[in-house]
């Protein structure tokens, strides 16, 4: 019985793990909450003998530590039983005794959202986690009975497959159907009294598909490492908004764009929030800079928010931070588990210091995320190589490099050095930059831009190492997937080796702090 709905969101600690036997109080909590109103939930026994039979089948997503949501599943040989089954059938009078470690369908019993944890988005990390998991195990298909449950305001007017087609229009909205349909789900056909008790559905149920477009026949169980990983790049056109919660909701409406490409990452440009200087325009460039940091704490805050509930890993271009009187330039790494890092500008421009009175940060840091190990620099650092060899020698994978130049030889000085990063440090670099005119902010008047993906340069990559890139200073996404994989076989077997062939008999890198 798949149940899904969610609703509103707030910052948490998201953590999405296996189940274990002393979940099971706040599980059941949880479950109850989820279908209020029906006596739907599982005795202690019956989730014991799911972690007994088929542990790995069995996720939850712990928030801040508890238990608020579920997806339990079994192996079944999905012949013996056909399309026209029962819950009670499938599952054995609920025993749990048809499940079949050599069957060919990973059956979904359960899938449930706590409603005070509705709105981030958890329905679909545990979709997705059982997608992997049908994969990693090489078997064919997910195949469940979803509930129906808006059918009861319908069922005197629509037959239930009328109901159903409507939900796919878009005519009527169902929280668990539109759910499952915008999962890749299919529905097969209308199963009839499925679930007795289900007074919502009416005891219908849709029988739903997803297919395994990876599975191998008769091939053992395979558990390959995914790879390919998804970049999103926000080429931000610096225009004035009437508000902070305005440029927020503009902020906002990229993260869902993009995020509904199922990227992993999403990066905006450097001083993306410029525009909220306007007022303070008639201080002094110093003391509007400063104005501008008193936003920065609330950003992160509200970026964090929604890497979280729109599951995106996002580097929130710069913004100004102001420490103890001393003003840096800073950009964060916004996990989409609920933690985050920040890296500090190292290298300040002669106008930053001259027209803000910046200082640079003293650390160099590359991080792990869910994606491999990535390291950001904020345009003026990606000139200097000897970061971003540093940075390769933590193991960097990814450099994100949010930028803010005025004129196109700036910006060539920035695309030219980034580019030469991504060849001689065998790693990939995405940098995306603002473009338009800001006329009403100092210092802030005119931007050039054109975000690019590189790659390293050899015959698994594109010819001129441009994976993709945007049109010029126009407002717009780059969407593309990179794979890790190709980096390991450079980093072996490249046409040239230039992070292996180094001469470090002759000379030497390190960081003095």
């Amino acid at each position: 019985m798949e149940q899904i709905t969610e609703t509103t969101e707030q910052e948490q600690h998201i953590e999405l793990r296996h189940l274990q036997i002393s979940d099971y109080v706040e599980l059941n909590e949880a479950m109850i909450q989820a279908y209020s109103g029906l006596d739907m939930s599982w005795e202690r026994k019956n989730i014991a003998k799911l972690l007994n039979i088929f542990p790995e089948g069995q996720l939850c997503i712990a928030v801040n530590g508890k238990v608020v949501a579920s997806a339990l599943s079994i192996i079944v040989q999905y012949g013996k039983f056909g399309d026209n089954h029962t819950f009670k059938s499938i599952t054995g009078n609920h025993t749990f005794d048809t499940h079949d470690p050599d069957g060919d369908v990973l059956y979904g019993i359960e899938v449930f959202v706590h409603p005070d944890y509705r709105g981030m988005r958890l329905g679909r990390r545990l979709y997705d986690a059982r997608k992997e998991l049908c994969e990693n195990l090489n078997l064919r298909a997910i195949i469940a009975g979803g509930r129906i449950p808006n059918y009861e305001k319908y069922a005197d007017e629509l037959k239930p497959r009328e109901y159903i087609n409507k939900v796919r229009m878009k005519q009527i909205y169902d929280p668990t159907l539109n759910f499952q349909l915008s999962n890749d789900f299919h529905v097969k056909k209308v199963l009839r009294n499925y679930l007795l008790g289900d007074t919502q559905s009416k005891e219908y149920a849709t029988l739903l598909e997803w297919n395994n477009i990876y599975f191998e026949k008769d091939q053992p169980v395979i558990s390959p490492q995914k790879t390919v990983v998804r970049l999103g790049l926000v080429q931000w056109q610096m225009r004035l908004f009437e508000d902070f919660e305005a440029l927020m909701r503009q902020v906002e409406y990229f993260v869902d764009a993009v995020s509904n490409y199922h990227s992993d990452f999403v990066m905006f440009p450097e001083f993306f929030e410029a525009p909220l200087m306007e007022p303070y325009n008639h201080l002094g460039e110093a003391t509007a800079m400063r104005q501008l940091a008193g936003y920065t704490e609330e950003i992160r805050k509200r970026m964090l928010d929604m890497a979280v509930s729109y599951n995106i890993n996002i580097i929130t271009g710069s913004m100004p931070y102001l420490e103890d009187d001393t003003l840096y330039n800073i950009s964060y790494l916004l996990r989409r588990d609920g933690s985050w890092e920040e890296y500090r500008k190292i290298h300040i421009t002669p106008s930053e210091i001259e027209a803000w009175g910046m200082v640079g940060g003293n650390e160099v840091a590359v991080f792990d995320t869910d994606c491999g190990k990535v390291g950001i620099q904020i345009c003026y650092d990606v000139e200097f190589p000897e970061l971003s060899r540093i940075m390769a020698e933590q193991g960097m994978q990814i450099l994100f490099v949010p930028f803010l130049t005025d004129t196109q030889n700036g910006y060539m000085r920035v695309r030219n050095c980034a580019q030469a990063r991504a060849i001689e440090n065998e790693c990939y670099v995405a940098m995306t930059g603002s473009v338009g005119n800001l006329p009403q902010v100092n210092n802030m008047d005119i931007q050039y831009a054109q975000s690019t993906i590189f790659t390293p340069s050899d015959f698994a990559f594109p010819m001129n190492t441009v994976k993709a890139e945007a049109t010029p200073n126009t407002e717009m996404m780059v969407v593309a997937d990179i794979d890790l994989e190709l980096l390991k076989e450079l980093h072996e077997h490249g046409s040239v080796r230039n992070l292996k062939d180094r001469r470090k008999d002759l000379y030497d890198l390190r960081v003095k702090k």
